[in-house]
């Protein structure tokens, strides 16, 4: 059983987790099984399509935003849990706001147009729904339960009511908005980004060091030219490198970075129910997930392996960072030595001061 608000109770085995602390040690391998030939199919395809923007590297040393710090909003579960958003509005924050995909809809819900958006993930048919998706009205959702599951966006339930509003907020407010695109993105979302005459800012994810012989990453630098960015494996992390070594920006708050989930969210509505299933068995799915005890909230969390390992790989980037970082999510197991932990209200009232 699960004890309010804290890990469950397990008298019957004390290595909850086990399976999930073991997972975290291979996810490299196994998210490069997964997604990387996906990725460097969908490079070599968008060669034919970089006309249509330019390198990010352009983006070194442009003035965005009136400050030398910036927000980076994710969408983590404390994002319906707090809505920062209205926070961020009231106090004239008028730094860079740079927002991951799932999150552009939030923002242009609540009037806010980001001053750049960043995508990454190879899939071929999920990620373009965080701009709309033209062709999901002419067919049904079909068997994948993602959106109908997932914790980033409760909106994206009703599947076909959220996409005539992304279809309808991304062709009124996109055109012009800047967007760091990944080489990796899919076919779906460079068509749609660029139907939409968004700003685009072409980059390479990096799979692999690039100076090891053989390497992907430094295959790609020679086929297109343009960078290549630690994205430390999710598009969160991606945008804080980007705000970090790109903008050069001094500080950068985080919110919507919890890499995990709150004590009373039920398996099925994890990011990776699904995979995590396909893995181990429903049997053994409490043994992948893993506990965690925030001490500025005295607040317990559980993750999965995958949020596990962003977590890791984010803690071990803010390290060699030259920026502060904040992680102002109120929320969430994103802290550390290399990682500050404060309220949003903080970080913005020192930005007004």
């Amino acid at each position: 059983m699960t004890s309010p608000g804290g890990p469950p109770v397990r008298s019957s085995r004390a290595d909850a987790g086990k399976i999930g602390r073991a997972l975290v040690e291979e996810l490299g391998p196994l998210t490069w099984d997964r997604h990387g030939p996906m990725a460097v199919a969908n490079a070599e395809r968008n060669q034919q399509l970089l006309r249509h923007g330019r390198s990010i590297a352009e983006l070194r040393g442009t003035s965005i935003g009136r400050r030398d710090s910036a927000i980076v909003m994710a969408t983590g579960p404390s994002i319906a849990r707090r809505d920062p958003i209205a926070q961020i509005k009231s106090s004239g924050y008028d730094g860079a706001l740079i927002a991951v995909d799932s999150a552009f809809g939030y923002c242009l819900r609540n009037g806010v147009i980001p001053d750049l958006v960043v995508t990454v993930d190879p899939h071929p048919t999920r990620i373009v729904r965080w701009f709309g998706d033209p062709a999901l009205m002419q067919a049904s959702p079909g068997d994948d339960d993602y959106f109908r599951r997932q914790d980033l966006d409760p909106r994206h339930a009703d599947e076909l009511r959220a996409n005539r509003e992304m279809l309808d907020l991304t062709s009124r407010h996109a055109k012009g908005v800047r967007i760091a695109l990944s080489t990796s993105a899919s076919e779906a979302v460079v068509r749609r980004v660029v139907d939409l005459g968004m700003d685009i800012y072409w980059w390479n994810p990096m799979h692999d060091d690039p100076d090891l012989p053989d390497s992907v990453s430094r295959r790609l630098i020679e086929m297109n030219g343009m960078p290549c960015i630690n994205a430390g494996g999710n598009v969160g992390s991606a945008s804080w490198m980007i705000a970090d070594a790109v903008l050069g920006k001094r500080s950068v708050a985080l919110v919507g970075f919890d890499f995990s989930y709150y004590a009373d969210t039920p398996h099925s509505r994890t990011q990776y129910y699904r995979e995590a299933i396909d893995l181990v068995g429903e049997e053994n799915l409490d043994d992948v997930f893993m506990w965690v005890h925030n001490p500025y909230l005295d607040q317990w969390f559980y993750a999965d392996p995958a949020y596990m390992w962003y977590r890791a790989a984010l803690l071990d980037m803010a390290r060699d960072a030259d920026c502060e970082t904040v992680n102002c999510t109120e929320g969430g197991i994103v802290f550390g030595d290399s990682i500050r932990f404060a309220p949003l209200s903080d970080f913005l009232a020192a930005e007004r001061a």
